[in-house]
């Protein structure tokens, strides 16, 4: 049976008992719930984007100037959702991205979050701000693939001591971000005064480390003040250049993805520096205002590409259509972020599975009511461009 079709039963037979799943179904009405069990502070923090977020608003405006055109006629009885990234074999194109201090919506944080996608085996890739260590959410993933995202800092010790921690914990790719040397101007976060980790939210792998504790006269146990000051003058560096690239591969055998590239000439300056992949990424809207959309972008770094990397796609995914429209434009995978962390904050670990569960049941049914079987056969034929008066 169709997977996508499974899903709809389940949830149809569950309503038949007068039960539902942790979640709504209705992304609008997720977002709300998770609204309203939030402190205001913690929604804006997720939920917001840089300056007057238009950013965030062209990330989903682009999504809906590309129509899939259905076909029909075609036998879809039997689809095949599976995909192979970096070696590893995936159930589908679809991946957890880094969203950083989990803690501020769901006590269990990332651990709720590594359980759910060690159980559908899809990938997480966990943020360097994280509040749970690298090493317990490798404990709670299992054997399932899991990569790491570094904020690249100051302190070149710091960066090499995180580096080996992930490699040690067993995650299997290394995910830079490129387009955060200094936080972006979010204003929901400026009105509230909020930045999490001046609490020390979101700093457990900072607090954690040997090379960061080091450099503190106390631990931050005892003087975490301290702590935060010393994070603060460490966590970005506007100094880094294409050059800085190779102190990376000194202190990591694991494949390295570039995220944030939206230029074709940053594409083809990452291939020439031999990274293993990129991500094409405008941090969900969150730090540049006006910025290009990031599906607008995607095509001309596929192009530049040319199949040498794999390409990756993050930013403004919501719905099964929109996977199949980055999957068409040439992506390889995408990465999901704000959908499933509205999961954590409504129902942890379950909240978090649903939300994936109900993305690729909309993935799959949305994909054979194009015509289609398996995401390998997306190319830009089954997509038609409209402007918005279409």
């Amino acid at each position: 049976m169709n997977s996508g079709l499974a899903r709809e039963l389940e949830i149809y037979q569950l309503g038949l008992t007068e039960n539902r799943i942790s979640i709504p179904a209705s992304l609008s009405l997720l977002e709300q719930k998770a609204r309203d069990v939030l402190d205001r502070r913690a929604y804006d923090y997720v939920a917001g984007g840089a300056g007057g977020e238009n950013t965030m608003r062209s990330n989903l405006e682009a999504f809906f100037r590309w129509r899939i055109v259905p076909r029909m006629f075609r036998d879809v009885s039997a689809t095949d959702m599976r995909a192979e990234l970096l070696g590893a074999k995936l159930p589908a194109p679809v991946l957890l991205g880094p969203v950083g201090v989990q803690g501020i919506v769901h006590p269990e944080a990332e651990l709720a979050t590594g359980r759910a996608a060690a159980a559908l085996n899809l990938p997480f890739v966990l943020s360097t701000v994280s509040s749970q260590t690298i090493e317990r959410v490798a404990q709670t993933m299992g054997t399932v693939p899991r990569w790491f995202q570094l904020y690249w800092g100051k302190n070149p010790e710091l960066t090499a001591s995180m580096l080996r921690r992930a490699e040690n914990a067993g995650f299997t790719a290394l995910v830079v971000t490129l387009d955060t040397s200094m936080l972006g101007w979010r204003e929901r976060d400026l009105d509230h005064g909020y930045l999490p980790f001046f609490s020390g939210e979101g700093l457990a792998n900072y607090f954690s480390d040997p090379v960061f504790r080091g450099l503190l006269k106390e631990p931050p146990e005892k003087n975490s003040a301290e702590a935060v000051r010393l994070w603060a003058a460490i966590f970005t560096n506007t100094r880094l250049t294409w050059s800085d690239l190779g102190f990376l591969r000194q202190y990591t055998k694991l494949p390295i993805l570039l995220k944030g590239i939206l230029h074709a000439e940053d594409a083809a300056r990452a291939l020439d520096c031999g990274v293993d992949g990129l991500i094409v990424s405008n941090h969900g809207g969150r730090q540049v205002d006006g910025a290009i959309a990031a599906l607008d972008a995607l095509p001309g770094v596929v192009k530049r590409v040319g199949g040498k990397v794999p390409v990756l796609f993050d930013s403004g995914i919501r719905r099964g259509a929109d996977v199949i429209k980055a999957l068409a434009l040439g992506a390889n995978a995408v990465l999901v972020a704000r959908l499933y962390v509205w999961g954590l904050a409504v129902a942890g670990e379950a909240g978090v599975r649903d939300a994936l569960l109900n993305l690729l049941a909309d993935f799959n049914l949305s994909m054979a009511l194009s015509g289609f079987t398996a995401p390998r056969e997306l190319s830009p034929a089954a997509l038609q461009r409209c402007d918005a008066s279409s």
